[in-house]
């Protein structure tokens, strides 16, 4: 069975590439979700991506070999993400567009990095699907 990597965005990451350009690049959620299949592809990795405003089911899907979640503002209130990544027990990478560290204090705090295998801060979209 090949390997399968998913691929979360959270919140307002939808709107990428008209939100913030100035912050987050005009490189949009679609763009950057090809980008990441055919990075993966080349690796002969399946690339599942999902997003969503709101907390809910992403991470039970089957089969999945690692996750790639960009939590946006989830990263800092919610313990229900921290609780379903931990509970599916299949290793996660925690990724930011913007460095997150240059926002406002209560930013700087999140509920994933501590258990993540790595965390991707401040690279843009390149970032999130490594680039090619």
């Amino acid at each position: 069975m090949s390997r399968r990597i998913l691929l979360i965005n959270g919140p307002n990451l939808n709107l990428l590439g008209r939100r913030k350009p100035h912050i987050y690049g005009k490189t949009t959620l679609a763009e950057v979700e090809e980008q990441a299949r055919t990075q993966a592809a080349s690796h002969g990795i399946e690339l599942e991506t999902f997003q969503s405003n709101h907390e809910d089911g992403a991470v039970q899907k089957p089969k999945i070999s690692v996750i790639i979640i960009n939590p946006g503002a989830l990263t800092h209130t919610s313990v229900a993400v921290r609780d379903a990544l931990l509970g599916v027990d299949i290793p996660f990478v925690e990724v930011h567009v913007s460095n997150v560290h240059s926002w406002e204090a209560f930013r700087k705090q999140s509920h994933l990095s501590g258990k993540a295998v790595a965390v991707v801060r401040g690279m843009g979209v390149y970032g999130v699907h490594g680039g090619s």
